[in-house]
């Protein structure tokens, strides 16, 4: 039995990390759940949704050329009507972006040379009050 990309099988968890389950397969290949894979909600900890000896269904997400194999428990369970199992946000509208009038360099450059002028100033205002006035100099 190879195992192929797309394929659900049955595994047993061998371990548990952080960033997510080693699955066991069949085959006796071993393969890695990421933690995003794990539910289709946030997952904080792993622990909350699985435990080592548990038997889960796995989805074959990739296989890599150095033997890694890629799991998901989240994509091997049945799709809901609409073919995702992540719940839809709806998308900004990018064509409000699109109609904002384009400025052109010298008028980027006009805008940045005036605020660095009023900084520039208040920063000196702010400095001559602190040496005791317009630089007046001491006998």
């Amino acid at each position: 039995m190879s195992i192929e990309v797309g394929s659900k099988l049955e595994g047993k968890v061998t371990g548990i990390t952080n960033f997510g389950a080693f699955v066991q397969l069949p085959t006796g290949a071993t393969g890695l759940v990421h933690i995003s894979e794990v539910a289709d909600n946030y997952v904080k900890d792993i622990n909350d949704h699985l435990k080592v000896g548990e038997m889960v269904e796995v989805k074959v997400m990739n296989v890599e050329a150095d033997g890694k194999i890629g799991l998901s428990i989240r994509k091997a369970k049945p799709q809901p009507e609409g073919g995702t199992s992540r719940p839809s946000r709806p998308r900004p509208n990018n064509r409000s972006f699109d109609r904002a009038p384009k400025e052109t360099f010298e008028t980027k450059m006009a805008k940045f040379l005036k605020d660095s002028e009023d900084n520039l100033s208040t920063l000196k205002r702010a400095t001559e009050s602190k040496r005791g006035g317009r630089g007046a100099k001491r006998g």
